[in-house]
């Protein structure tokens, strides 16, 4: 049997990009619903699953900064993220003294924790790490800026990295 139909182009059509990467074929196109500074020494990379803004710092190469919206509660990803690095959670009355900073217009929880960094994706622990990072409910959904990296480095960073969380914003 042979198929002899037509259709004329259409908009939508358009060329196949070959050699794509797996995350250019299927992430969701759409823009970041988050903008903000960067410094200019992160070397800024392209997003990615779960990442919104997605950054490289340090002189070892390894310091991830990003940015990404997650689900539950502010509490919750606070204590996911001390979790990492084998630190107890927060009391409620621990959580609400928390040290806050702004980021996209509003008050988040600034969190630290040094030590060994399990990510729990599968990865080996890493000593000697640091987590530096913001994490605050936005329009109705968590906003979480996150660096991780060697110690000295996070140490490093954190003035910036408090710096870029003040510029975040959500586009609407």
């Amino acid at each position: 049997m042979e198929v002899e139909e037509t259709r004329p182009l259409t908009t939508k059509d358009s060329e196949p990009k070959l050699f794509a990467t797996s995350d250019e074929r299927f992430r969701n196109a759409q823009p970041s619903p988050v903008k903000g500074s960067p410094p200019e020494n992160w070397l800024a990379l392209p997003p990615a699953q779960f990442r919104e803004l997605n950054y490289r710092f340090g002189s070892s190469g390894t310091g991830e900064v990003y940015v990404s919206l997650a689900s539950g509660a502010v509490a919750d990803n606070v204590n996911r993220w001390r979790g990492q690095f084998g630190v107890a959670p927060l009391t409620p009355e621990e959580f609400d003294a928390a040290l806050k900073t702004p980021i996209a217009g509003t008050e988040g929880v600034w969190v630290v924790a040094s030590g060994e960094y399990g990510s729990g994706m599968g990865a080996s622990a890493k000593p000697g790490y640091g987590l530096a990072g913001v994490i605050a409910q936005v329009d109705g959904r968590i906003l979480t800026l996150k660096m991780i990296g060697p110690e000295a480095e996070v140490e490093a960073e954190k003035p910036a990295l408090k710096a870029f969380a003040a510029s975040l914003e959500m586009i609407r």
